[in-house]
């Protein structure tokens, strides 16, 4: 998410003479115009000399004695360059101190390679910034927030063993496959100029069951008409799906462009469910009572936290509402991919399958760019309001969310960490904790009125909010009363068919 730019320690800054002026140019976006006088310029040439003489070894000379004539002569071009960048970090670097400015991302500069250092004359440069949009906090105590009664009923508790079955289940290869059934082949997909985005050997997609209306995803992409482009194709044909790169899809390369995706079927698998008994012994149970149970349990659980989120989401759509503000526009073209990780990992938390994850994706990936700005505006609002309400996040916070995310996963905490890390994505875990904790403390204000499921829907719908069963934020549109059944995990773009939660007594 987007965060305020770094400035210089206060260690490293000094008194200086700059002529700094700063403008607004548009929303949230402000020029910095400084000026460095000469002798200041001619100082920070001197320093750089002075530290390349004493780290200099040159034929004739011991190191750190060349002549400092010799030195600028061989140097002065990389010596000058480097005393530029030097004092126009330092010199932007105090103008935000000094200026209090909240700055977001990077700042936008002119052609810094083509500015020169000329003796005896003054340095100028302009930049442009993206900053926090300023706005007044409403009160956040007694909000009205509607709080759904959810049950779990013996027919969630039916469809959700059927899923676990399905997904304990075996893949049986199958000569003439049809609807909802699963095809691995090489998919590549590449743009009107003929560049190629992805090329991968062992993509899978599903063929669009019954109840999909025709949509289906291949390489991350929703398309509307998959299935009548797919159709039901044998071993060894090739298939060529058009379809247009969604608009606030992360890889700015894919937005709107044409795509063709052509994908060579290598082998097609049925999913044939596991017996119940079987599993029960899998998971060191004796009987289907017991299997039942434990799913009993999960789903308890997971309702738990869908109720929050529900909440939560009220919570959100409520400041969203209120708060009127001016949105930075790189910041907000930025937001596309830090949405859908976002989104992925309340998903995760929520206990969501993995299947119906990557399809949620897909759709948001489809969906209008009315989504990053929503996101980014609720960022600037719940980073106001952490601040506002004193909310702090602990290691030991962050640690107790992945934990979460990787029990609802069925895999080691220590290895979903170091996921995390090496795709930089522990920040949204952070503001996903932050976020979390800021709603739960306006909702520990709140004027709650519980309510039932159909009661609840019909609230949300009348007033354009989420219904039961949709996380908050909007991520689909459910009713409360049970979940969709769950054919089986996508292995679309390399991902493996992921194992279920592990039940207990």
């Amino acid at each position: 998410m987007a965060t305020a730019a770094p400035v210089a320690d206060k260690a490293d800054s000094k008194k200086t003479n700059h002529k700094v002026s700063i403008t607004d140019i548009g929303p949230c976006l402000k020029k910095i115009s400084i000026e460095i006088p000469a002798e200041e310029v001619a100082d920070q040439i001197g320093t750089s000399i002075d530290t390349v003489l004493t780290e200099t070894e040159l034929p004739g000379f011991r190191k750190g004695r060349a002549p400092r004539r010799l030195v600028e002569k061989r140097f002065g071009s990389n010596i000058r360059k480097e005393a530029k960048n030097q004092l126009i970090a330092s010199a932007y670097s105090q103008a935000v101190e000094e200026a209090k400015l909240r700055v977001i991302g990077d700042a936008a500069a002119n052609d810094f390679e083509k500015l020169e250092i000329v003796d005896g004359k003054p340095l100028k440069f302009d930049l442009e910034v993206e900053v926090m949009p300023e706005f007044e906090l409403p009160t956040l105590d007694g909000i009205e927030i509607k709080k759904p009664v959810l049950e779990v009923a013996d027919d969630m508790v039916t469809k959700e063993v059927d899923r676990l079955l399905l997904n304990e289940g075996r893949l049986e290869p199958k000569e003439k496959p049809g609807a909802g059934d699963y095809l691995t082949g090489h998919a590549v997909m590449v743009d009107k100029e003929g560049k190629t985005h992805y090329d991968i050997q062992d993509a899978v997609v599903q063929i669009p069951a019954d109840d999909k209306g025709g949509k289906g995803m291949i390489l991350g992409v929703l398309v509307e008409d998959f299935s009548s482009q797919l159709g039901t194709p044998k071993i060894g044909q090739k298939i060529t799906v058009k379809t247009t790169g969604p608009e606030s899809h992360e890889n700015e390369a894919l937005r709107g462009k044409a795509l063709t995706i052509t994908f060579e079927v290598k082998k097609a698998d049925e999913i044939i469910a596991a017996d119940i008994a079987d599993v029960a012994l899998r998971y060191g149970l004796t009987t289907a009572d017991e299997v039942n149970d434990a799913v009993r349990q999960r789903i308890e659980q997971r309702l738990q936290v869908e109720q929050q989120s529900l909440m939560r989401q009220q919570i959100a759509k409520h400041l969203s509402d209120t708060i009127k503000m001016e949105l930075p526009e790189r910041a907000t073209a930025a937001q596309a991919g830090r949405t859908l990780e976002r989104r992925r990992l309340d998903l995760l938390h929520r206990g969501v399958e993995q299947q119906k994850i990557e399809e949620n994706i897909a759709e948001l990936r489809a969906s209008s760019a009315d989504m990053a700005v929503r996101e980014l505006k609720l960022f600037f609002i719940m980073n106001q309001a952490a601040e506002s309400l004193g909310v702090k996040v602990s290691d030991g916070e962050i640690n107790g969310q992945i934990a979460q995310i990787a029990q609802s996963r069925g895999e080691r905490p220590e290895k979903l960490r170091q996921d995390l890390i090496n795709r930089n994505q522990v920040g949204i875990v952070y503001q996903q904790v932050r976020d979390h904790k800021t709603m739960d403390a306006i909702l520990a204000k709140a004027k709650v009125t519980e309510m039932g499921v159909d009661e609840f829907n019909a609230a949300m719908k009348a007033a354009g909010g989420e219904r039961a069963e949709s996380g908050e934020g909007g991520t689909d549109s459910g009713e409360a009363k049970k979940p969709a059944k769950s054919k089986a995990a996508s292995k679309d773009d390399g991902d493996e068919k992921p194992k279920p939660a592990k039940i207990k007594k």
